[in-house]
């Protein structure tokens, strides 16, 4: 049985360089983060498996190819302060921890608890874990340079984009019934405007469902 080092260097090879992620501090990162120690204890030696892993009902570790491009699409800087809304058990925190000069992690309820154990345990000192709505996010913290959304949206709140920063970045897996694309918004003059990043794909998070409109 492959040790998991091995198949943390695997995953990399196989499943992030080969998308055309090559920026050094996310294949440092990635390489450096033991991801099996924050997926449940059951889920453990499908850690590195090319897929979204689920680590609670409607919440998922994205797949390791769509959450380094998505990482790609945001450039985040050294100097960067950044939301990550719905982090699980801290995968993706404790990543972005390493990319960034801080970050704060969103998650509800018995997660957010889950999550702060692991990354404390991780050493993650830059990492600050909020409880609460992921459709509120935490506006007492920001703004922020980058906000990344860990799961499936139709739409994003008024109330996050309102806590980008002026020339800010927020990455947002957009699902229109089974098929979704990441999109990236860039805030400028005080409105967010999406471009499009690559196509991808994760269960809709809760409180992120469209409006719907009256039909007669």
């Amino acid at each position: 049985m492959q040790d998991f080092a091995t198949r943390r260097t695997m995953m990399v090879d196989t499943q992030v360089r080969p998308n055309d992620v090559t920026k050094f501090p996310i294949i440092e990162a990635m390489l450096a983060v033991a991801r099996e120690d924050f997926v449940p204890a059951a889920r453990r030696e499908a850690a590195y498996v090319g897929e979204n892993i689920s680590v609670a009902p409607g919440r998922v570790i994205l797949e390791a190819r769509n959450f380094s491009k998505m990482l790609d699409a945001l450039d985040i800087q050294p100097t960067d302060l950044v939301l990550d809304i719905g982090c699980g058990l801290g995968y993706s925190a404790a990543v972005i921890a390493r990319m960034a000069e801080a970050v704060v992690a969103l998650e509800e309820g018995d997660l957010a608890a889950q999550a702060e154990a692991a990354l404390a345990q991780a050493g993650c000192d830059n990492v600050a874990v909020v409880a609460g709505a992921l459709v509120e996010g935490s506006a007492k913290h920001g703004p922020y340079d980058a906000i990344i959304i860990e799961g499936g949206v139709e739409e994003v709140p008024a109330a996050l984009l309102a806590q980008l920063k002026e020339g800010g970045r927020i990455a947002a897996l957009f699902m229109e019934g089974a098929l979704g694309t990441v999109r990236i918004g860039r805030k400028i003059d005080g409105e967010v405007s999406w471009r499009y990043a690559f196509n991808a794909t994760a269960p809709l998070l809760a409180g992120f469902a469209a409006a719907k409109g009256f039909v007669l």
